[in-house]
């Protein structure tokens, strides 16, 4: 294939030495193919296009952003592993190179880091767990909601109003007391069962209910229904709990670009440097 102005890059995967059939899957309908370097063992999946970043309304970009997820899920079921880039990263050409040449010379300099990272997570999935408690389930039988309760009965409408907001404020107090006892046991029996898990303490919750919990985990796809099982013990021991188990996707949050230093990062890479 001819050498290109730009490439978008979605994802690094195993080279196989054959260039999966990909298709037009990518943003727009772009046709997605896979640029590697020799004999390094680890290729990109791109499209070829413009050099200008997408740039669009705000339902645009959810719909861009979805597309790139699709190929990036593509690859990781095709390839069977894979490093998540994130969107918008574009490899331009320059005076001195192509973007193929730029993006070939990055894979070759992030090689080992990359081959190591891919091994690691053959075969690995992310699935999500999110724990929370239906606040009225779990304070029906607190004492102190009870005593508000009692304090209202044959009350005035204006006494039982200002009792009302009374009940509520004690009934969420109630409700992230029981949250926070539970949180250590539940964390702890997630963690057991999951080769790696990175917590999201600002996760939304429904307004009724109290958060517990909420995860990414990373395990080995043949783990997927002992940790299902987990957690239905988990909603035996709390009927309260409102548990939601999401996945399986590709390893979004555990591709590690922290590590991935040099002239790229998967994650938010390959960086500026090649960008530019």
């Amino acid at each position: 294939m001819s050498a290109n102005p730009a490439l978008y890059v979605y994802t690094i995967v195993p080279d196989t030495g054959a260039d999966p059939d990909f298709g037009p899957i990518g943003i727009n309908s772009a046709p997605v193919f896979t640029v590697s370097a020799d004999d390094a063992g680890i290729a990109a999946v791109v499209h070829a296009g413009s050099p200008i970043a997408f740039q669009g309304s705000d339902d645009d970009v959810r719909r861009w952003v979805l597309e790139h997820s699709r190929v990036v899920e593509r690859a990781w079921e095709t390839c069977g592993t894979t490093l998540p880039v994130t969107f918008n990263v574009i490899v331009k050409s320059d005076a001195e190179a192509s973007a193929d040449d730029r993006l070939r010379a990055w894979l070759r300099d992030s090689a080992d880091r990359l081959r190591s990272r891919l091994d690691a997570l053959r075969d690995r999935v992310e699935l999500r767990i999110e724990i929370a408690l239906d606040r009225d389930a779990v304070t029906r039988e607190s004492p102190r909601v009870e005593a508000v309760l009692r304090e209202m009965a044959d009350k005035p409408a204006g006494m039982r109003r200002l009792l009302e907001r009374k009940l509520e404020q004690v009934r969420k107090d109630a409700a992230a007391a029981t949250a926070d006892q539970l949180y250590p046991d539940i964390r702890r029996r997630i963690a057991a069962i999951t080769e790696d898990l990175v917590e999201n303490r600002r996760a939304r919750t429904n307004p009724d209910h109290e958060f517990v919990f909420s995860a990414a985990v990373l395990t080995h796809r043949s783990n997927i229904e002992s940790i299902g099982a987990e957690l239905a013990r988990i909603q035996a021991e709390q009927p309260a709990a409102r548990i939601r188990f999401l996945g399986p996707w590709p390893c979004y949050s555990f591709s590690d670009p922290g590590s991935l230093d040099g002239p790229g990062a998967v994650g938010g890479a390959p960086d500026a440097a090649l960008r530019s």
